[in-house]
C-alpha cells in the first residue's frame, strides 16, 4: 500500500481542503439566494444541534484511531492495527446509531422545550438524524487510513462527500421548496447523509483495493505479539479520543464568547445597538473567516503529523519526533508569516474587494497576526496528539479561552479600542494556546522553535509587504479599480516572497525533497542559491 510522507500527505489534504471550501462556498451562496434569510435561519437552527451530536459521537475518533493504528504498525503488529479498526468500527457504529436515534426521537422535545425556537425547524432536525450515523462511520474509516499514513483516501472521500452533499442539498431544496420553506430547508439539510454515505463508499473501495497488502502484512506480522483485549482497546480509544472531542466542542463555545460579550461591551464603550451589531459582523463574519483561510495548510500538516509522530514514539525514536516537528513548524511559518504580513498591509483594500466595504479593514489588520499564532497552535497540537498527550492541547485551549474572556470583556469596552479590543483578545487566545503547547513540547521533546528561520520568514515577508504596498499605491491610480490593484499587488507579492525565501535560504532543500517529482527539482535549484548558509555542491 502506498504510504505518504507527511509533507506529501499534508499537501494532499490541503488541496482537498481548498476544493471542499470552494464547493461549500458556492453552495452557501446559491442556497442563500434560493432559501433567503428565513430559510437559511431554519437550516442554521438545526445544524448546530447536529454538529454537537457529531462532536460527542465521533469528533476525536480519526485522531485516536490514527494514533493507535500507527502505533501497532510501527512495531509490526499489523493484525493489532486491523483489530483496532474493526473494534472501533463496531463500537462507533453503535454510538452513531444511538445519537441518530436520539436526534430523531428527540426532535419534538427540542422544539417543545424552546431550545430550537422555530417549530418549522423540526423537519430539518429529522433530516439530519441519519447523517450522524454516516458521519461517525466515515470518521472511523478516515482515522484508519490516516493511521496508515495514506492521506489520499481521506482527501478523495472529502471531495466526493462534499460534491454529493451539495448536489443533493440543492436538488432537494429546489424540489421541496414549492411545498413550503420548512421543507426546502429540510431538503437542504438532508444532503449531509447521502454525502457522508458516498464518502464511506469511496473509503470502502480503497479498503478492499488493499486486500493484497493486508494479506502480506498478515504474513509479515510479529507472531510473538499477544493481541490486546477488546476492553483494553476501547479504554485506550476513549482516553485518546475524549480530550479531542472536548476540544472540538470547545471550538463553538470559544467562538460564541464573542457573541455573548462583544455586542454588550461595545454598547458600554458608547456605540449604539446598530453600530455594535455592524462592528460585530466585521469581526466575526469577515475578519475571522478570512484569518481561517491560510490555516487550511497548517491544519493539514497537523493531521498528517499525528500518525508520523505516533509511529516514531512507538519505535522510541525521539530524533524523528524532533526533526518532523521542526520541519512542520518551518513549513507552517513559510505559509502563515507572509499571509499575516500581506493581510495586514492591505487589509482595507482586501476588505473592499471581498466584502464590498472597507470598514472591516482595521479588524482584518489586527486579526491577521492570529494567522501566524493559530498556525503554531495547530502544528504543536498535532505533535502533542501524536505523542498521545491529547489532553494537553485541550487544557491549554481552556486556559486560553479564559484569557480571551477576560481581555474581551475589558478591552472591548474601551472607547479607544472598541471591536479592535475583541480582535486583540482573539489573538491573545491563539497566542496563549500556542505558547503553552510549545512549553509542553519542549518539556517532552526538548524542541524549541528555530528563531533564525522564523526571523528569515519575517524578513522575506517584510520585503514582500513593502512590494505589495508599493504596487497597490502605483496600480490604483492607473487601473482605477480597487479589485484589480489588489490582485496585482497580491500576485507581485507572491513572486517577491518566493524569490526572497529562496535567496535567504528560508526554504531548505530537504523541506521540499519529499514532494514527488517536482520536489527533487526544486531542491536542486534551492541548493544552488544560499545567502545565509554554505553553498552546497
Amino acid at each position: 500500500m502506498h504510504k505518504n510522507t507527511f509533507v506529501q500527505g499534508a499537501l494532499i489534504l490541503t488541496v482537498a481542503g481548498i476544493i471542499v471550501k470552494f464547493i461549500g462556498a458556492f453552495s452557501r451562496i446559491y442556497l442563500s439566494r434560493l432559501l433567503g434569510g428565513e430559510g437559511i435561519g431554519l437550516y442554521q437552527m438545526a445544524y448546530p444541534i447536529y454538529l454537537l451530536c457529531l462532536a460527542v459521537s465521533s469528533a476525536g475518533l480519526p485522531v485516536a484511531i490514527s494514533i493507535m493504528v500507527a502505533e501497532k504498525n510501527a512495531v509490526h503488529d499489523y493484525l493489532g492495527g486491523q483489530r483496532v479498526f474493526r473494534i472501533s468500527l463496531m463500537a462507533l457504529t453503535a454510538t452513531g446509531l444511538f445519537f441518530s436515534g436520539l436526534l430523531y426521537f428527540g426532535a419534538h422535545w427540542l422544539i417543545d422545550s424552546g431550545i430550537v425556537r422555530d417549530p418549522r425547524a423540526y423537519w430539518s432536525l429529522l433530516a439530519l438524524s441519519p447523517a450522524i450515523l454516516m458521519a461517525t462511520i466515515l470518521a472511523t474509516l478516515r482515522g484508519y487510513f490516516q493511521g496508515l499514513q495514506n492521506m489520499t483516501p481521506t482527501a478523495v472521500s472529502q471531495i466526493v462527500e462534499q460534491l454529493f452533499r451539495v448536489v443533493i442539498m440543492i436538488g432537494l431544496a429546489v424540489v421541496l421548496l414549492p411545498h413550503g420553506l420548512e421543507y426546502g430547508a429540510a431538503g437542504a439539510t438532508f444532503g449531509a447523509a447521502p454525502g457522508a454515505f458516498m464518502g464511506i463508499l469511496v473509503l470502502l473501495f480503497f479498503y478492499y483495493k488493499n486486500r493484497g497488502w493486508r494479506k502480506e502484512m498478515k504474513e509479515a506480522r510479529d507472531k510473538s505479539i499477544i493481541p490486546d483485549s477488546t476492553g483494553k482497546i476501547m479504554k485506550r480509544l476513549l482516553i485518546l479520543a475524549l480530550p479531542v472531542s472536548l476540544a472540538n466542542i470547545m471550538l463553538p463555545i470559544v467562538s460564541n464568547i464573542d457573541l455573548f460579550i462583544v455586542p454588550r461591551r461595545l454598547e458600554v464603550a458608547g456605540f449604539a445597538v446598530e453600530e455594535a451589531t455592524t462592528l460585530f459582523g466585521y469581526l466575526t463574519g469577515m475578519a475571522t473567516a478570512l484569518v481561517n483561510m491560510p490555516t487550511i495548510m497548517t491544519a493539514s500538516l497537523a493531521a498528517s503529523l499525528v500518525p508520523v509522530i505516533s509511529e516514531a514514539m512507538a519505535r522510541n525514536n525521539p530524533d524523528v519526533v524532533y526533526k518532523r516537528t521542526g520541519l512542520a513548524m518551518r513549513m507552517a511559518n513559510i505559509i502563515t508569516v507572509p499571509s499575516f504580513i500581506g493581510m495586514c498591509v492591505i487589509a482595507t483594500p482586501i476588505s473592499a474587494m471581498l466584502y464590498a466595504t472597507p470598514e472591516a479593514g482595521p479588524c482584518i489588520a489586527v486579526m491577521s497576526f492570529g494567522v501566524f499564532l493559530l498556525g503554531v497552535q495547530q502544528v504543536t497540537t498535532g505533535v502533542l496528539q501524536g505523542m498521545g498527550k491529547t489532553a494537553i492541547p485541550f487544557i491549554n485551549m481552556v486556559v486560553s479561552a479564559c484569557v480571551k474572556i477576560v481581555l474581551s470583556w475589558n478591552l472591548t469596552a474601551l472607547p479607544s479600542l472598541g471591536v479592535l479590543g475583541a480582535a486583540w483578545a482573539t489573538n491573545a487566545d491563539f497566542g496563549v494556546a500556542a505558547l503553552l503547547n510549545l512549553y509542553f513540547l519542549h518539556k517532552y521533546t526538548k524542541y524549541t522553535m528555530d528563531l533564525g528561520h522564523t526571523l528569515r520568514c519575517f524578513l522575506s515577508a517584510g520585503v514582500m509587504g513593502a512590494a505589495v504596498v508599493g504596487v497597490y499605491a502605483a496600480a490604483y491610480p492607473v487601473l482605477h479599480s480597487n479589485t484589480l490593484a489588489t490582485l496585482a499587488a497580491i500576485c507581485v507579492g507572491i513572486v517577491v516572497y518566493a524569490l526572497a525565501i529562496v535567496m535567504t535560504h528560508t526554504v531548505k532543500a530537504e523541506d521540499v525533497e519529499s514532494v514527488p517529482k517536482i520536489g527533487r527539482k526544486l531542491a536542486a535549484g534551492i541548493r544552488k542559491v544560499d545567502i545565509f548558509g554554505k553553498k552546497e555542491k
